[in-house]
């Protein structure tokens, strides 16, 4: 078991991300290869999940296009992922936000979180 971590530890890019939760809505930079060339692209949505630990921690974002609800998974130590941006922190009092694919609307909120310094 030892020598698995030794190994992803080894292959594991270190990328800072910055400190998110589920109810965040994050703005995920990655890049896409299409044949020679090489763009980035913007995924604007909320997290619903982060699963997973060590190499293989991963995090989920949904996001509604045309009324059809989206969602793509993203490893945390991907070379692909460019940057993540924290628009909004969300105010939600579970780990897995999987009741927000059944609601539609204002239903579909997520209370922003306030902060006091």
């Amino acid at each position: 078991m030892d020598a698995i971590k030794f190994v992803e530890e080894q292959l594991s890019q270190k990328t800072e991300l910055p400190a998110f939760r589920p109810g965040d809505n994050v703005a995920v930079s990655y890049k896409i290869r299409e044949g020679e060339k090489e763009r980035i692209q913007v995924f604007r949505g909320d997290v619903l999940q982060i699963n997973g630990s060590g190499g293989s921690k991963t995090f989920t974002v949904r996001k509604m296009s045309n009324g059809v609800g989206v969602e793509r998974i993203f490893p945390f130590e991907s070379p692909n992922i460019d940057s993540v941006q924290v628009l909004k922190r969300g105010k939600v009092r579970r780990a897995k936000l999987y009741y927000l694919r059944g609601l539609v609307g204002k239903k579909a909120r997520i209370k922003e979180r306030k902060y006091s310094k």
